[in-house]
């Protein structure tokens, strides 16, 4: 904890002069999707409004925003946890998934689109599958999906999904073979962008909607094989 202490205390040039709850959420949204505050983390108040520098109720402001979002909870008497997911918890996100991601893509319109984000998140993939960095691959997906729901040019959208897959970023965090469960998906990214660069966006759909198919069969195995049926990580 105190290596991610002293991590953090180097966010609080981003909180400014005018710090609010939002600013720390963010910081700590970040965070936790980053792995720092991994699943079941207990959040001391005390050590991380001192790593920031702000108060008690902003920081309390802040793990409330965060509950809201699912990506926290509050035990009675035992203090806020960063979040742990259930099996149901991975299904309900891969449906939200499937819904937004499949249909902003059936909404495109006629081509050519603007795939300057796909391409470099598709480019951050090839850098971490090169240098083995697993749990980068992991992340560069995840930008490829936020920048494949930015393509809805939709503010409230994009909204909805960072929080869906921040909550996503729960779920990877405790598979314990990263690079099993990532690695297969940068060739699919590739042929979703090639599909979009060619104007072919019945066939990206149905692209993504195998891939969305796919991953949620190989997330679910893995925390059925973790943490049985409908159970949370103790």
């Amino acid at each position: 904890m105190a290596e991610q202490l002293t991590s953090l205390a180097e966010d609080r040039a981003l909180l400014g002069r005018t710090s609010t709850a939002e600013r720390v959420s963010d910081i700590l949204r970040s965070r936790i999707a980053e792995g720092f505050f991994p699943p079941g983390t207990r959040l001391s108040e005390d050590s991380i409004g001192g790593a920031l520098g702000v108060s008690r109720n902003t920081l309390r402001e802040a793990f409330r925003l965060l509950t809201h979002e699912r990506l926290l909870v509050h035990e009675l008497n035992r203090g806020v946890f960063v979040r742990v997911l259930t099996v149901e918890d991975v299904e309900d996100i891969y449906r939200t998934r499937g819904l937004v991601e499949c249909a902003v893509v059936r909404g495109l319109g006629e081509p050519p689109y603007a795939l300057d984000g796909l391409t470099e998140a598709v480019q951050e993939g090839e850098r971490a599958a090169r240098e083995g960095d697993w749990k980068g691959l992991g992340t560069a997906n995840i930008h490829f999906h936020r920048e494949l729901v930015a393509l809805a040019g939709s503010a409230r959208t994009d909204e909805l999904m960072r929080s869906v897959f921040a909550e996503l970023r729960l779920a990877f965090h405790l598979v314990d073979e990263p690079r099993r469960l990532h690695e297969p998906y940068l060739a699919r990214n590739r042929k979703i962008l090639q599909a979009l660069r060619e104007g072919d966006r019945h066939e990206a759909e149905e692209l993504l909607a195998v891939y969305l198919t796919d991953s949620l069969e190989r997330v679910v195995d893995v925390y059925r094989r973790r943490f049985g049926e409908g159970e949370a990580l103790p």
